[in-house]
């Protein structure tokens, strides 16, 4: 009982002012300051007047009308002195609530009630809150005149606080007493704040000063698309995240988008962190005489950069950590209080008519400290989240700061690094998207580093205080097994490594089965690499199981640790302080207990810590090594930048691009103007040209990818200004490495490469040019418009590929698309010109790639136009529309040079000038009659390979169908249409997806446990509910041992026993008992940890599988219809957040809910008037979590949609580098870099500062459970006799809930997120496979089939699926054993749906085909497309050996491999090859030219020695030379074979059997060539007559 403390009861006629008990209470003999009565009355002035003053004008709203700056509507402009205001002021507010707390402490040893005690105190407190309110107000409209109300109310307070200090220290009253401290306190603070208003007025000068000073708000504020407002708004509503409120809650009624979250403050913009960096990288440099290189440089940078902020997050840890103590001393105390019934404390002294009491005494009351503790928390997890935030904000600048200084670096990167394997682009992606986020991470860890030692210190000390010894001996044990738990952690970083390797692996394999899918069913291989995958897969999941075991440790280690200490502590407690003594009192186990669950915390952490310090050693080293990779000749880096004068103005930037954007805006109605200025400078440079007409000149040049031969040698060439130039030669003699070089793209040697000085166009103004110079001054290089070999496109739609940044113009947009031949295709594509093309153009044939990259060279506005053999993915009729209407029209018609690379020699009578290829040298250039009379031979060579007259035939070529509209009248109108009918329904939509936003999917959690098996998922329940069963009894048995040796004790006082055997305490069977439970728990923790990891190891096996096994079974259509990348997020993204996350998550979920209702029941036991506040705070954090998850998965999500464009972005520049640098379209790419990376900057914003707003919620429900706990155990405990065990149980359990909490939505959140990726999964596994069995076994067909090759198709009729329309209608014909057959028509006549149907690969509706006598739809699909060989017309080659992609089924000798590149022409080829058959192909062949790869891919086809070969289009990418002896050699090699060859130039079907001539799905024409050559109408002949 707590005697002494208790209140006399007094009734409600006594109580008045000054009490009733004191008869000298009203006297004022002395003077009026001499009574205390009258002192305390005397600050309730202060107070009354701010009241009575401030509240008319809140309530009217004067201040806000009289607002003179209109600003952002939740923002304000900050006074001088803001934050030190709002800091005095919380300070205030707290000791107001001491003052209060004391006085009524004091008033309880009066007979009467005295008001004046704590009544001024609460009217303060009220002033207190109406000053900042009104201050805010004041604020927000702008109008400090108003502030004189708060100038003279703290005039006043502090000239009656500093009256009552002078008064008591008249009397003698001192430091010992509590009310003369808290007196001089409030003095300080009212004085201060007198001070801040003084300052305010200065700064200001709004009183007496004529000239008021003018502010503006930031210039963000006067952005109304800035909603990111942490850094603008007040402190209170920093620290609680007050502003996201209205964020959170709008959440819940619209999804979060990026217009919703708006734009980054330009202090955390991607470009302003960057200037800082690079401003502290310069400062490195200059610093010292030999500039630091290195990561120490780079680490001197980031500390310069970003250190300042660091170290607040530091502070705020420290003051965290501190706070943080106050919990377990206050719980010791109260506990220690109830539990006593004699207090050793100071009387209070009565003076001036009043008790004062001493510190002591103040502390010594369990209410008080049950009210400090409540206040020490709300602090401690304010500080601790600011803290967090400071830390993650840092972080996130830093990466968006290093990922700019990435990129600015890859624009300068030299191409051989990519194109030689040095560099890759996954190892610069992995830089960008692994790396940066190391650094991250080590900015928000790295308080704990200074932290945790200074934590560890504290709690040590303060056990020994409790216990002493044994708290040494329990820390030892903790210490030891510190490293055990690092060993693990390092393992399990291993193991994660080793993971990560065979995962990067298995997705390599899985990539290129995707991606040759269509090759791998065709082929009947599909079986081959799914088997390829899966052993990849099974070590995969040995090494999974490696990592699932070190988790299972690690959760198993951070479970048991605790027990085992706590346990070691009390055992050795007990011993030393010998097994009879009474010392182990609840306050002392329960305060040991609270403390020991801080200090495991940072020991905890300290693993993570080291790994993550680790991490970013490691990320700094490959970022030191990348930033000093070798770079390309140029000159200064074009970045967009401020000029050297102006970094430290960051502001001046945006306001420059703010004024360059209200230019463009205007600028708009001058296009046409502007374009008359283009073509006069145009004619201007046609002048100068004609002056000089060499555009570009290479001199003697030597050039080279890497150190070592050179790739090109000897070069001497012009390019003729405003002309056509071709460069020709075969394949591999370096065609497109001499216009690579002409770039500047490969290593000069010697030599030197000029460009003629031209008059720069509109486009080119804002390009910085680019020196190419030997050894004098060499003009500089603009833009040219180049469209590569390889067609290179960005993820984004068409149009913009095509428009790539430049001002849209309708008119000559249509004549591109014109010219392009992609008005066709654009009508077939579900957007328009507005559909979005994959990442590298994935939904697009090779041909539309290669066109789209063509017409983004033409529709450029530059003076010169590289094309990289444009024609090889086309066919004659595209070739030779774009040769005439595109190259020799609508260029020569713009007097534009071009340099066209090209196998196509029929187009040489068109070239102005001719440069000849050979062997990486210039073998002769000239005009075609110069090479003539030079080079007889050569044109010999060329004239027999001309198939062609030189002339012109575009009237047939031209395409009367062609849709000149970009949209038909018609398709508006149904769009329309479609406008006004989704109208209707998209309230609809958006209810019902936010019905599915606040629902968890807790059908995709029943996937994932159903996936389990019967077996591990009742062990997994059991073990969880025994395990935490058990802590709770754990903590009951030690709350009743400790009760029972206070009761022995009190026992042992009322018998006055002096012989310590009669009277002792034995803990002996409690301590067994103890052992017993810990020893249980213990055990449990680690079956609990390896049934959450086992479960999830085996979910993972079984997913994988079934998503594999249904993909490599799927129809093609599903490959057509679903992108490639969402097929391949499935098994990446997706897969590894099943393998690895969800586990965690789970385990994590579970053991925080368990431990939550464990620790609610517990103070619902020991105190069952709990459950009455137990009701609101519930609603309350049901609400909070409600609105919270909604936010979080958006914000989630958003952030990760954000990442892939940001990476995407990345890998494009890499893949497009020279397609960039020769466009000169730098700052253009960096500008949208910074576009991506501050969109990924606000998200990942947004998510931690609604993060921090849930934990600051959370946490402060917290701090009220513990409030109401303390409360109420401390009343029960008084007038109930509750046992003190229970309630420093219960305190402790409280204590812990706001972090069960926290935990719970989190992992809540988390795992709403992580189940999408098993409802995705699962949502794929359910496709419908193809069906692979026939109605024969593979044992029922017979050897050798088909042994002759005849096909015969009667009445057939396909489609793609059964909801689509056929593709092919009634098609008959009959090809003979052996026969040769071309099929040939215009594109989309069914041609490719011909030969597919042969396989199988779409839906026969009706009809049939029979080989050889055998109905196809009766054979298994298997060994159908065993059977056959087909050659594709985009080449695809598989990472391996060159024997793995020719024969990947190992059944060819090594003779038959050689003859089948024999054949190919690829023998000298690969004997020149280290290995032979064992020669490395890269990923996609990328070691090998198209045209290699292509013929790879016919030597696949022969290595197959089946009676039926389809070639589609497989000569597309090669030269004609080349082709011709393919062609030779397939009617040799396969002379007894039938072949069915889909012709890409009629030309190469001239020489076969029969022709079949389609359109629109069926066959218009069949017989013989030369049948139907006689024929002059025929469709055929006139195909044949426009490929002369």
């Amino acid at each position: 009982m707590m005697r002494g403390y208790r209140p006399t009861p007094v009734s409600n006629s006594t109580l008045s002012f000054c009490g009733t008990d004191n008869s000298s209470a009203y006297k004022v003999d002395n003077g009026l300051l001499n009574n205390g009565c009258f002192l305390d009355a005397l600050g309730v002035v202060p107070h009354v007047f701010l009241l009575f003053s401030t509240f008319p004008i809140l309530f009217i709203g004067w201040g806000s009308q009289s607002s003179k700056v209109h600003i952002h509507h939740s923002t304000w402009l900050h006074f001088p002195g803001h934050d030190f205001r709002w800091l005095l002021t919380t300070v205030l507010l707290f000791v107001l609530v001491c003052e209060i707390a004391e006085g009524i402490v004091s008033d309880g040893f009066n007979q009467s009630r005295h008001l004046h005690l704590y009544m001024p105190a609460g009217l303060g407190i009220l002033a207190a809150i109406t000053s900042i309110v009104y201050y805010h107000n004041i604020e927000t409209s702008n109008f400090p005149k108003l502030l004189i109300a708060l100038l003279i109310y703290w005039t006043l307070a502090f000239i009656t606080k500093t009256i009552k200090f002078v008064k008591y220290d008249d009397h003698g009253i001192g430091l010992r007493q509590l009310r003369f401290c808290i007196t001089g306190l409030l003095a300080l603070l009212y004085g201060l704040l007198l001070g801040v208003e003084v300052n305010v007025i200065l700064r200001r000068r709004y009183m007496w000063f004529p000239f008021p000073t003018e502010v503006k708000p930031p210039d963000d504020l006067q952005d109304l698309g800035v909603r990111f407002l942490q850094p603008f708004v007040n402190l209170l509503s920093k620290s609680t995240y007050w502003w996201m409120n209205t964020f959170i809650t709008s959440a819940h009624k619209r999804p979060i988008d990026l217009k919703t979250i708006g734009k980054l403050p330009i202090s955390m913009r991607a470009l302003t962190n960057y200037q800082r960096l690079r401003k502290a990288f310069d400062a490195q440099m200059e610093d010292g005489p030999v500039p630091l290189k290195g990561p120490r440089w780079i680490w001197r940078s980031l500390r310069q950069a970003f250190g300042r902020r660091l170290v607040l997050s530091i502070t705020f840890r420290f003051m965290a950590d501190l706070l943080g103590f106050a919990g377990p001393l206050c719980i010791s105390g109260i506990v220690h209080h109830i539990s006593s019934d004699n207090h050793s404390v100071l009387p209070p002294v009565k003076l001036l008519g009043v008790h004062f009491i001493s510190s002591e005494a103040f502390l010594a009351n369990a209410y008080v400290l049950a009210v400090l503790l409540f206040l020490a928390l709300l602090l401690q997890r304010t500080f601790l989240q600011a803290s967090y935030y400071v830390a993650i904000e840092t972080g996130i600048k830093l990466r968006g700061a290093i990922q700019t200084k990435i990129y600015n670096k890859i624009m300068r990167l030299c191409t051989s690094n990519m194109s030689m394997g040095e560099m890759t682009t996954a190892q610069i992606c992995s830089l960008v998207a692994r790396d940066t986020n190391h650094l991250m991470w080590f900015f928000f860890l790295c308080p704990n580093l200074w932290a945790m030692p200074v934590q560890i210190v504290i709690g040590v000390f303060l056990l020994y205080y409790l216990l002493g010894v044994s708290a040494l001996i329990g820390a030892t044990v903790i210490a030891v097994l510190a490293p055990l738990q690092y060993f693990v952690a390092t393992r399990l970083s291993r193991a994660q490594k080793s993971t990560l390797e065979y995962t990067s692996q298995r997705l390599k394999k899985t990539n290129e089965l995707l991606r040759g899918i269509k090759l791998l069913k065709l082929y009947a291989w599909e079986h081959i690499f799914r088997s390829s995958v899966e052993e990849t897969r099974r070590q995969e999941l040995t090494n999974l199981r490696t990592f699932a075991l070190y988790t299972s440790l690690s959760i198993f280690m951070n479970a048991a640790i605790p027990i085992a200490a706590v346990l070691t502590i009390f055992a050795v407690h007990v011993h030393v302080h010998s097994a009879t003594d009474f010392d182990l009192s609840p306050a002392v186990a329960f305060g040991s207990l609270s403390l020991f669950h801080i200090l495991v915390t940072p020991l905890f952490l300290l693993s993570s810590v080291l790994h993550s310090t680790v991490k970013a050693l490691v990320s700094v080293q490959k970022l030191s090594e990348f930033l000093g990779s070798t770079e390309i000749e140029t000159d200064q880096d074009p970045i967009a930048q401020t000029p050297a004068n102006s970094n430290g103005n960051i502001k001046s930037v945006y306001a420059l691009q703010l004024q360059a954007k209200l230019v463009n805006r205007k600028s708009k109605s001058k296009q046409d103007v502007n374009r008359n200025f283009e073509q006069q400078d145009q004619k201007l440079t046609v002048s100068a040209a004609e002056e000089d007409q060499a555009c570009l000149k290479i001199i003697n040049g030597y050039f080279t990818w890497t150190q070592g031969c050179p790739t090109l040698t000897n070069i001497d060439i012009k390019v003729p200004f405003g002309q056509l130039t071709m460069i020709v030669g075969q394949v591999g003699c370096g065609k497109s490495s001499l216009l690579l070089a002409a770039l500047g793209e490969m290593q000069k040697i010697s030599g030197s490469i000029s460009w003629t000085s031209l008059p720069k166009t509109d486009s080119e103004e804002s390009v910085r040019p680019h020196y190419m110079s030997g050894r004098h001054s060499i003009p500089k290089r603009g833009s040219v418009a180049y469209a590569s070999q390889r067609p290179w496109l960005l993820n984004a739609t068409i149009e913009e590929n095509i428009l790539f940044d430049m001002a849209p113009n309708e008119k000559r947009y249509k004549e591109v698309i014109e010219v392009c031949q992609l008005q066709p295709d654009i009508g077939t594509l579900p957007q328009g010109d507005q559909t979005v093309i994959g990442e590298r153009g994935i939904i697009l044939s090779g041909g539309q790639r290669q066109r789209i990259s063509v017409a983004r060279a033409l529709y450029q506005q530059t003076n010169v136009v590289f094309l990289d053999d444009p024609f090889s993915a086309l066919d004659i009729h595209l070739s030779d529309h774009l040769m005439h209407e595109g190259i020799l029209k609508f260029l020569r018609q713009e007097k534009r040079t071009v340099v066209l690379v090209t196998h196509k020699l029929q187009y040489l009578p068109h070239a102005d000038w001719i440069i000849a290829m050979r062997d990486g040298t210039v073998q002769t250039q000239g005009t075609l009659k110069d090479i003539q009379c030079a080079e007889p031979e050569l044109f010999e060579q060329w004239r027999t390979l001309m198939n062609r007259q030189n002339k012109e035939n575009s009237t047939e070529l031209k395409r009367k169908s062609f849709r000149r509209a970009m949209y038909s009248r018609d398709t508006l109108a149904t769009e329309d249409e479609d406008e006004d009918s989704s109208t209707s329904t998209d309230e609809d939509s958006l209810r019902a997806e936010l019905r599915y936003r606040t629902t968890i999917p807790w059908s995709s959690f029943a996937t994932y446990l159903k996936a389990a098996g019967l077996l591990l998922l009742p062990l997994l329940i059991l073990s969880q509910l025994t395990k935490h069963s058990l802590m709770v009894a754990i903590d009951f048995w030690l709350a009743h041992w400790t009760s029972h040796v206070i009761a022995a004790q009190v026992e042992s006082a009322e018998r006055n026993c002096t012989i310590t055997k009669d009277c002792g305490f034995s803990h002996t069977w409690y301590l067994q008992v103890f052992c017993v439970l810990c020893a249980l728990g213990i055990a449990l923790c680690l079956v609990t940890s390896l049934a959450v990891e086992w479960t999830g190891l085996r979910v993972a096996r079984e997913l994988h599988c079934s998503l594999l096994r249904i993909i490599v079974l799927a129809p093609m259509r599903l490959f057509e219809t679903t992108p490639l990348g969402n097929i391949l997020n499935r098994f990446s993204t997706d897969t590894n957040t099943i393998d690895q996350h969800i586990p965690v998550t789970m385990e994590c979920l579970i053991r925080s809910t368990l431990l939550c209702v464990s620790a609610v029941s517990v103070i619902s036991y020991v105190t069952p008037v709990f459950l009455i506040a137990l009701l609101p705070l519930a609603i309350a954090c049901y609400f909070i979590q409600k609105y919270f998850r909604v936010a979080s998965r958006d914000l989630q999500q958003l952030e990760d949609s954000t990442e892939m464009p940001l990476l995407s972005h990345y890998s494009q520049t890499v893949e497009g580098l020279t397609t960039i640098r020769a466009f000169r379209h730098e700052q253009k790419f960096k500008k949208k870099l910074l576009e991506h990376t501050d969109a990924n900057n606000i998200s990942s914003l947004f998510l931690t500062a609604a993060n921090r707003w849930l934990e600051v919620r959370m946490e402060y429900v917290g701090a009220f459970v513990v409030l109401i706990a303390a409360v109420a155990s401390i009343t029960t405990a008084l007038y109930r006799q509750l046992s003190a065990g229970l309630v420093g149980l219960g305190l402790t359990s409280a204590l812990m809930v706001s972090n069960y909490l926290n935990w719970i939505v989190r992992n809540l959140a988390d795992m709403e997120v992580q189940l999408g990726c098993v409802k995705r999964v699962s949502a794929l596994i359910h496709t419908h496979a193809e069906n692979y069995d026939g109605l024969m076994t593979p044992a029922q067909v017979p050897a050798g089939w088909p042994k002759y090759g005849e096909i015969q198709i009667k009445n057939l009729s396909v489609r793609y699926d059964s909801s689509l329309k056929p593709v092919l209608r009634h098609i008959n014909a009959h090809i003979r054993p052996g026969q040769k057959v071309g099929i040939c028509g215009r594109t989309g006549s069914g041609k490719s749906s011909f030969s597919l149907a042969l396989f199988r690969m779409l839906d026969t509706f009706e009809g049939q085909i029979v080989i050889d006598g055998i109905d196809i739809a009766t054979l298994p699909l298997q060994t159908l497309r065993s059977k056959f060989s087909i050659i594709l017309q985009d080449p695809i080659l598989f990472s391996g050996t060159i024997r793995f992609n020719l024969d990947p089924d190992r059944k060819a000798t090594d003779q038959m491999l050689w003859e089948a590149l024999e054949i190919a022409q690829l023998m000298p080829v690969v004997k020149a090859l280290p290995g032979g058959l064992e020669a490395v192909v890269t990923e996609g062949g990328e070691n090998f030219s198209q045209g290699q790869r292509q013929l790879f891919c016919l030597a696949r086809a022969f290595v197959r020695k089946s009676s039926i070969l389809i070639m589609d289009e497989a000569t597309a990418s090669i030269d004609m030379a080349t082709e011709s002896i393919l062609q030779e050699v397939v009617m040799t090699a396969f002379a007894d074979r039938t072949v069915v060859t889909i012709a890409h130039r009629v030309g190469t079907i001239l020489g076969s059997d029969a022709v079949i001539v389609m359109k629109r799905g069926g066959i218009v024409e069949y017989g013989e060539p030369e049948e139907l050559l006689e024929q002059k109408d025929s469709v055929f002949s006139a195909f044949v007559r426009a490929d002369k």
